[in-house]
């Protein structure tokens, strides 16, 4: 996708605070400092649209940015940082459930895994959640450029075992490189049947 606007339009914690249900939705998860700020900017072509930071947990609300005028992409907390304070991770997960659960104009997830790590409880418990909801997950792999060809080739089928999953149906990607990026966009435009001529 050629993206030529990209608009943060509110932060949000719970559904009544959304913005007004209207254009199709794809929502980014994952636990926390697996590079979900960096892959959205990217995506975006924007490097300063998501705040990144070294500190993990950094996203706390539910935050919308619209596309083109065609999508809004949707950037959900990042869940399993431990030293998060607890109250504040026992918020996280009815936050992102409530989203899942009652957001008609939600569409796809993109559900981000750091390639270097075995899938945690957190991102089992997500993709439960994305069948139980009866939404398509887009699988992402980060932190792809920090492995060799031999590395990434046998991580990738650690990780598509660890989840039931083709491993042709998880996605390579790099933030450094934005190796992936048409990738991803190709499967969002798919997922959301999106023509050509509206991109």
């Amino acid at each position: 996708m050629n993206v030529h606007q990209a608009d943060f339009i509110k932060s949000a914690a719970k559904p009544k605070d959304y913005p007004p249900p209207g254009l199709p939705e794809v929502a980014f998860v994952g636990r926390s400092n697996v590079g979900k700020s960096s892959l959205i900017n990217v995506l975006a072509g924007r490097k300063g649209l998501v705040r990144t930071s070294s500190t993990p947990g950094r996203t706390q609300l539910i935050n919308f940015f619209d596309i083109n005028s065609i999508l809004t992409l949707v950037d959900l907390p990042g869940y399993g940082y431990a030293k998060a304070p607890p109250e504040l991770r026992k918020q996280w997960g009815p936050m992102i459930e409530a989203y899942l659960s009652s957001r008609e104009s939600l569409k796809a997830v993109v559900l981000i895994l750091d390639i270097r790590r075995e899938p945690s409880e957190g991102d089992l418990q997500m993709l439960r959640w994305l069948e139980m909801y009866n939404i398509p997950p887009i699988i992402v792999l980060t932190k792809c450029d920090k492995l060799s060809k031999n590395e990434l080739a046998k991580q990738r089928s650690v990780v598509a075992a660890a989840i039931k999953r083709d491993k042709g149906m998880l996605l390579p990607f790099s933030a450094l490189s934005r190796e992936g990026r048409d990738g991803i966009w190709s499967e969002i435009e798919s997922v959301l049947g999106l023509q050509r001529e509206q991109l």
